[in-house]
């Protein structure tokens, strides 16, 4: 490189990696995640100018081809920033579970993309700079497939699993011939389109075929998987072309995600191994304890509301119904009143509750709760005991007991939020469906809880004018 143009680069890299270090640690926190999703944005800018500083040096062939690259560069951008500008302002909060899958899915098509031309090139790479260029393609390409079957389950386009006899048998073999496939790019010196596009296309494969079984209650987990996929594939992409910012950035993305998921699987109870490979999510499933058997009681939302209204504390455990209905702005106008009542009020946030990490956060921090209402299940679990009233709200596999009572049923041994040891329980739902692990909420037939049904959002208005109308 040039004198002037090397220092350049590096300044560049170095910056993107430290927005990106900054950004993520920022986004650890809801007060301060909006700041870091800008610092990661203006780290991305970074990465950018960093490879357009870097194309004065390119390669006599690659130079010559300069001005058709830099504009196919340039329509991508805007066709890319404009699409996910627009998207991103007015994607509905149920939907941004997909939307993160689908995206988290380009990061790994990216890195897919890349290693292909490198792959495919003039100048192929070596040794071990060829091995985590391989390795970098099939991680993106699974990542890509996985994720858009994520978020087609997740958009209601596909069923939650599909299964069929034998098909680990098959998804082995799919995965072994990726394996060969590209051992032999490695090995012959100019493999052909044949042998590489095979291997591209049963690594596409094997993540459509790994993310097929998977039950929907278990697309949480599976979003944050394949986010550290994306960042691996990221980082050996980047290692295979020197690039210290994409290095970077994907050790960061793909440790925070390995993580997260394990964090997650944690939260569950339950291994890695048993996510991927087990049946747990299947719709159909049933508890077989004879509580389930209970009948449900109901309650008006005005006595429920009356209710919170003369008690001394409230918890609340919001749930997937919160945000279909879309009432937060609805449920912190009923918070405001009962704290002006003089009631205590906290929310109980699940790690797994919505689908996808984070997604309760998210929605009360949309709405303007304060952040210290806002508690993880450890820091308020044993807090339960001595509440006066919990009220759930479109939540169901994260509050069921029989996670700590039924050894029969899917989730035995889940942690889960103990609203059922709390005095007095309501829970708003339309009825008493099932959730996505598919088994029957043992907590909707106990002696200390009632059912308000309807919709999130009509009944919490009918709580909030109960409450103005007491006076």
């Amino acid at each position: 490189m040039s004198t002037l143009v090397s220092p350049l680069v590096g300044l560049c890299g170095f910056a993107a990696a430290l927005l990106f270090i900054l950004g993520l640690k920022r986004m650890s926190s809801p007060a301060s995640a909006l700041s870091g999703i800008m610092l990661a944005g203006i780290g991305m800018i970074a990465a950018i100018a960093s490879s357009v500083i870097a194309l004065p040096d390119l390669p006599a062939p690659a130079l010559a081809a300069l001005p058709l690259n830099a504009g196919l560069a340039l329509i991508a951008l805007i066709l890319g920033g404009g699409w996910a500008w627009w998207r991103g302002r007015h994607v509905a909060m149920t939907a941004m579970p997909q939307m993160v899958a689908l995206y988290n899915g380009m990061g790994g098509g990216a890195a897919a993309a890349v290693a292909a031309v490198a792959l495919t090139s003039g100048i192929r790479p070596t040794g071990v700079d060829l091995a985590a260029t391989l390795a970098g393609a099939l991680i993106g390409a699974i990542s890509l497939s996985g994720s858009v079957i994520a978020w087609a389950k997740l958009d209601g386009s596909m069923g939650s699993a599909w299964r069929f006899r034998g098909q680990r048998l098959v998804n082995v073999l799919v995965m072994l011939a990726a394996l060969v496939l590209g051992a032999l790019i490695a090995i012959f010196p100019m493999p052909g389109p044949v042998l590489t596009g095979g291997f591209f296309a049963m690594a596409l494969l094997f993540g459509i075929a790994m993310t097929l079984p998977i039950g929907g209650a278990d697309m949480p987990v599976v979003i944050s998987l394949y986010n550290a996929f994306t960042g691996l594939a990221v980082g050996l992409e980047g290692y295979a072309l020197g690039n210290p910012a994409l290095m970077i950035a994907g050790m960061v993305v793909g440790s925070a995600g390995t993580l997260l998921t394990l964090l997650m699987a944690k939260a569950m109870n339950r291994s890695l191994t048993n996510v991927l490979f087990s049946d747990f999510g299947e719709t159909g499933a049933s508890a077989s304890g004879t509580e389930a058997t209970r009948p449900a009681k109901s309650a008006e939302a005005s006595d429920a509301a009356l209710a919170m209204r003369y008690a001394g504390s409230v918890v609340i455990v919001p749930g997937y119904g919160l945000a279909v209905a879309q009432a937060q702005q609805k449920l912190y106008e009923l918070i405001k009143l009962l704290q002006a009542a003089g009631v205590g009020v906290k929310f109980a946030i699940h790690p797994v509750a919505g689908r996808m990490p984070g997604h309760m956060n998210v929605l009360l921090a949309e709405a303007g709760v304060p952040y210290d209402l806002i508690f993880d299940m450890d820091e308020i679990n044993d807090d339960f005991d001595a509440v006066d009233v919990a009220l759930v709200i479109g939540a169901n596999d994260v509050v069921n007991p029989a996670a700590r009572s039924d050894k029969t049923s899917p989730i035995y041994g889940m942690p889960i939020l103990n609203v059922d040891r709390a005095h007095q329980v309501y829970v708003i739902k339309r009825g008493q469906g099932k959730g996505y692990a598919g088994v029957e909420n043992l907590l909707f037939g106990l002696d200390n809880c009632a059912m308000v049904y309807g919709d999130a959002q009509a009944v919490l208005a009918a709580m909030v004018q109960a409450l103005k109308d007491s006076g």
